[in-house]
């Protein structure tokens, strides 16, 4: 089984929304696979998804559950095979935290802009998707 950390700022919003798409498809796909979320901050320590980002999975039939926001463990870390970063802040961030490590990749050859500021979480659910599938077709070797 591989195991795959998404990994945002504050781990409400873009992170989560890429671990309830990827775990849908995975689960589609017939991939075994974990799949979890975290953030780079502690700020949302404990809240759960945004609302707007949990009309634009609902309104999308991706399944979610209530979910506890929580800054990335070293454990975390360590027990992933992928982290992925949703912007190049997060991934600065990550790489200084726990060195410059191959399983630390961006979700896409861009940032997924976060929603928070923008307002636009239609905009990161596309991205998000594009990335994911991306993802799961390099895991299942398509």
């Amino acid at each position: 089984m591989i195991k795959i950390l998404f990994v945002c700022h504050g781990n409400i919003c873009r992170s989560t929304m890429a671990e309830a798409i990827f775990r849908y498809m995975a689960n589609n796909s017939g991939l075994d696979v974990e799949v979890e979320s975290a953030g780079v901050s502690n700020e949302e320590e404990g809240n759960d998804i945004y609302p707007p980002a949990k009309r634009v999975l609902g309104a999308h039939g991706i399944p979610f559950s209530r979910h506890y926001a929580h800054r990335i463990t070293d454990e975390e870390f360590s027990s992933s095979d992928i982290v992925i970063a949703l912007d190049y802040s997060n991934y600065r961030r990550l790489v200084s935290r726990f060195g410059k490590d191959a399983k630390i990749r961006m979700l896409l050859d861009r940032e997924v802009e976060d929603p928070w500021y923008t307002g636009d979480f239609e905009t990161a659910y596309r991205d998000i998707t594009e990335g994911c599938r991306n993802l799961l077709s390099e895991i299942m070797g398509k």
